[in-house]
Formats: C-alpha cells, sequence, structure tokens
C-alpha cells in the first residue's frame, strides 16, 4: 500500500509541477496554447518520476519498467517539440481555447485560464497515465502483451509523426488546395488523432494488460478516458467544427473516415 500512494503522490506532483511551470509561462506570452507544448513533457515527467519511485521501492521489474518510460519519452518529446515550434511560431492562439473560455486570453481571468484549462489537462495526463505508473512497478505476467503494446504504440507514432509532416508539408505549399486529402489525410481526416490514441492503448496493452486481468480492468479507464479526450474536447470535433463551411470538406468528409482509417475510395 506504501508502494500505490507514493506512486500516486508523485504522478499528482509531477504533473502539476510541468502545468505550473506551462501556465506562468502562458501568462508570459499570452497564449493558451502553451498547455499543447506542455501536455507530453507531462506524460514524460510522470513515467520518469515513478520509474525512478518505483526503482527506489524495489518494486516491479526494471525491463519492462524503463520500456514504458522510454516509450511514453520517445511519444511526448517528440509531441512537445512539435507544438512547441508552433507555438513560437504561429501568429495566432489556438482557436479552439478561445471558443471553449468565450475570448481571447487577455480577455479571460488568469485564475479560469488555470483552473479550466492547465488543472483540468493536468488532471487528465495525471488519470491518462494510471497504465504505465502501475506497469513500472510491477511485475510482468503476460509477456505477449508488451510486445503487442509496443507495436501498437509503434504504428500510432508513425501515424502521428507522419500526419504531423505531411500537414506541415502541406501549409509550407504556396499552391496547396484548401483541404489536405493526400498521403495518410486520404485515409482519415486526422491521422495525428488516431495515431495518439494507438499510442494510449498500446501503453495500456504494455502496463496494465501485460501485469495481468485485475491490473488490465483497473487501468481500462485511462485509454478510453484519451479516446474521449481527442475526439470529443481539443481533438476531432472542435476541428472539425472549425472546418465545416471550407470548400472542398464537404467532399473530402464523405470520402474519407472521421478518425479509423481506410483505404482510400477510388
Amino acid at each position: 500500500m506504501t508502494t500505490a500512494w507514493a506512486l500516486v503522490a508523485t504522478t499528482l506532483v509531477a504533473a502539476g509541477a510541468v502545468m505550473t511551470a506551462a501556465a506562468l509561462w502562458s501568462r508570459r506570452l499570452q497564449r493558451f496554447m502553451v498547455v499543447d507544448a506542455a501536455w507530453g513533457i507531462a506524460f514524460v515527467t510522470v513515467a520518469v518520476a515513478a520509474g525512478v519511485v518505483a526503482t527506489a521501492l524495489d518494486a516491479g521489474g526494471p525491463i519492462r519498467r524503463w520500456l514504458l518510460v522510454a516509450l511514453v519519452a520517445v511519444w511526448g518529446l517528440r509531441l512537445s517539440l512539435h507544438l512547441l515550434r508552433r507555438v513560437t511560431t504561429a501568429e495566432h492562439d489556438d482557436p479552439r481555447y478561445e471558443e471553449m473560455l468565450g475570448g481571447p486570453y487577455r480577455e479571460v481571468p488568469f485564475g479560469t485560464i488555470v483552473r479550466r484549462v492547465f488543472v483540468n489537462q493536468g488532471a487528465a495526463a495525471a488519470f491518462v497515465s494510471a497504465p504505465v505508473v502501475v506497469g513500472v512497478a510491477t511485475a510482468t505476467r503476460w509477456p505477449w502483451a508488451v510486445w503487442l503494446g509496443a507495436a501498437a504504440w509503434l504504428l500510432g507514432v508513425a501515424f502521428e509523426a507522419v500526419g504531423d509532416a505531411q500537414l506541415a508539408a502541406y501549409r509550407r505549399d504556396p499552391e496547396r488546395g484548401p483541404v489536405l486529402d493526400r498521403g495518410l489525410w486520404a485515409w482519415t481526416r486526422h491521422p495525428n488523432y488516431f495515431g495518439d490514441a494507438c499510442v494510449w492503448w498500446g501503453l495500456w496493452l504494455a502496463g496494465g494488460v501485460a501485469t495481468g486481468p485485475i491490473a488490465a480492468l483497473a487501468t481500462l479507464p485511462a485509454p478510453i478516458a484519451m479516446t474521449w479526450f481527442l475526439a470529443e474536447v481539443t481533438g476531432v470535433k472542435p476541428t472539425e467544427r472549425r472546418m465545416q463551411g471550407r470548400p472542398g470538406w464537404a467532399d473530402y468528409a464523405a470520402r474519407t473516415p472521421k478518425l479509423v482509417p481506410r483505404p482510400p475510395k477510388r
């Protein structure tokens, strides 16, 4: 029980520290979108801190522990570096947060921003990290789930990284069409969000399922929450709402699945 409480406290402190620093930085820049760059860092910090505490308490096995930490670190650092470039180069703030909070950063009380953006996302990061935190501190019961989870993670990272690169190339193209419908974007309207979901279902397999049936069921809400968060809160739904009415969007949406990819229609 001491180990469990130590890991819970570590998770909350790590996520809280990252989001506190991010909130202060956002106040300096006057931009909501700082939280997006902090999102991946929060998961990495939680995973590393949990790994260190589990090592100190001699809980779990070191191979799976540091594999899980490495998987989270690769995913989280890539995502945060990608979004950090957007934070430092974008001319405008992310309209999703302006829509959610009812106005631009300067018109919203800082306490409201902290509570509705940074506290919420810090709590979400701590909650979704549950399979990783469990996995770093427990013995492996089903090794096959570790390898299956690593495969799902790899698929997710590939979709996310390639999708982001294709979107960046599209935005740089002066002769681009009104809608990106090539590459992975011909298979799904949101390859980056699909990839993100795959990453966390993979980490649930490698961290929760590989520990055994009780841990698998106990940590199942984590990937479900991440998928819901991506689809309904900050990902697919608000993005699609902004795209409504753009030339070519209706035809693109009619022939391309929203999230789960399939081969393009001919």
